[in-house]
């Protein structure tokens, strides 16, 4: 079955060490791109696309996936719009215990324009992420025994005895609302069924039995923001993410690396402070040293799903991984969402065409929906668009 991960780094990146010089199949990998010298042949780098709706900032993770201009509804100063990967769960949802998994190094969902997830609802609501590893696998993996079942059972019973109140009530006020607020109605009463059809989801997989994955080898106690466990926290989450892909438990995972406007390296360095670096090649070596470190981490990723044999091919052939960051840091750290760092690996027999620079002009790019709608495709389902695409993405597939 097809699967994605999409892999988020925060702050932009060091533009000088990432960018690969020439473009084509015979490019030489950046000086932060070597740790992936061994599957070069596995991904593409991307240059030169951006999200013309968006305005930059440290809001880079609520739009990287949705691609929505957050100040653009009229009456309101931040609406979001739905991401991908919720457009792909919504078709693989219905065949896994979960339609995505959304993961983080905050858990919940953070504030506006502060996003602790890159998932969004058709009505641009954040979906909450899981930043403990044993949380995590204890949600995946460890059987609910019969009282546990029970009281899941009572639990989505009363979610849906509050719903049929909530619509009651709604049908009671719509007799009285002018035709714009009848419009927010409607997208609010579109909100409650989603979660209607989520509850009717969880409940059919009450009495399904969870995949028997033992912790063995598995660093559970890892903590985000502990600066001797981060490297490792890291590789847990996306150990627990292949598990996850492996048993079918889902097909749809996003993962922030770290929130926007905060972020460590792996020595527990200042990912933030280090990205307004003005310019100056100390801070830059700094950034540099940050950005190798998480390309060797995706690396680990990478090559694990390289080498799990699926009898048809390796596991990574039917696995797309996008992995990148929402904000340019800039020549000299301004943030903007032009000319964005961006790498897609995996997904061969899902049609991607890999092992080149792919670069565009950052002047007059196509906008970066054009790579989600191809990724979109990609997944099998038959969208026209996707927020403010003009098409799929010449060479990618």
């Amino acid at each position: 079955q097809p699967r994605i991960v999409c892999c988020y780094v925060p702050n932009g990146v060091n533009r000088f060490t990432w960018k690969p010089e020439r473009t084509g199949r015979d490019y030489d990998l950046s000086p932060t791109l070597e740790p992936l010298a061994p599957l070069r042949d596995e991904f593409s780098v991307l240059t030169g696309l951006g999200h013309g709706a968006a305005k930059g900032g440290h809001s880079g993770a609520d739009t990287w996936l949705t691609g929505a201009d957050l100040e653009g509804t009229p009456g309101s100063d931040y609406a979001n719009a739905i991401s991908a990967d919720q457009v792909i769960a919504e078709r693989h949802g219905e065949q896994t215990r979960f339609p995505s998994l959304q993961l983080s190094d905050q858990s919940g969902t953070g504030s506006a324009g502060h996003s602790h997830t890159l998932s969004f609802d058709r009505s641009g609501t954040p979906l909450p992420a899981e930043n403990s590893p044993r949380r995590l696998f204890e949600r995946l993996f460890v059987p609910d025994d019969v009282s546990n079942r029970e009281a899941t059972a009572r639990r989505y019973a009363e979610k849906r005895s509050i719903l049929d109140d909530v619509l009651d009530e709604a049908k009671r006020l719509e007799r009285g609302l002018g035709s714009a607020d009848r419009v927010k109605l409607d997208e609010y009463l579109g909100a409650v069924r989603q979660t209607e059809q989520r509850v009717e989801r969880l409940e059919s997989w009450i009495d399904v039995a969870k995949p028997e994955v033992p912790p063995t080898d598995l660093q559970l106690a890892m903590q985000p923001g502990d600066a001797h466990d981060r490297p490792m926290w890291i590789d847990v989450m996306l150990e627990l993410s292949y598990l996850s892909l492996v048993t079918d438990t889902t097909r749809v995972v996003t993962f922030e690396w770290s929130r926007e406007a905060g972020g460590y390296g792996g020595g527990g360095e200042n990912h933030h402070e280090l990205s307004h670096h003005g310019g100056d090649p100390g801070m830059l070596a700094k950034l540099a040293t940050i950005d190798r470190f998480h390309v060797e981490r995706l690396a680990r990723f990478l090559d694990l799903l390289k080498r799990t044999d699926e009898g048809e091919g390796p596991m990574l052939d039917r696995t797309i991984v996008l992995y990148g960051s929402g904000m340019n840091s800039g020549d000299r750290g301004d943030h903007s969402p032009d000319d964005l760092p961006l790498l897609v690996a995996g997904g061969r027999a899902l049609g991607l065409k890999l092992g080149e620079h792919r670069a565009f002009d950052p002047q007059s790019h196509p906008p970066m929906s054009n790579l989600l709608l191809t990724l979109v495709r990609a997944m099998g389902i038959e969208a026209e668009s996707f927020a403010d695409s003009t098409g799929t993405l010449a060479g990618l597939s």
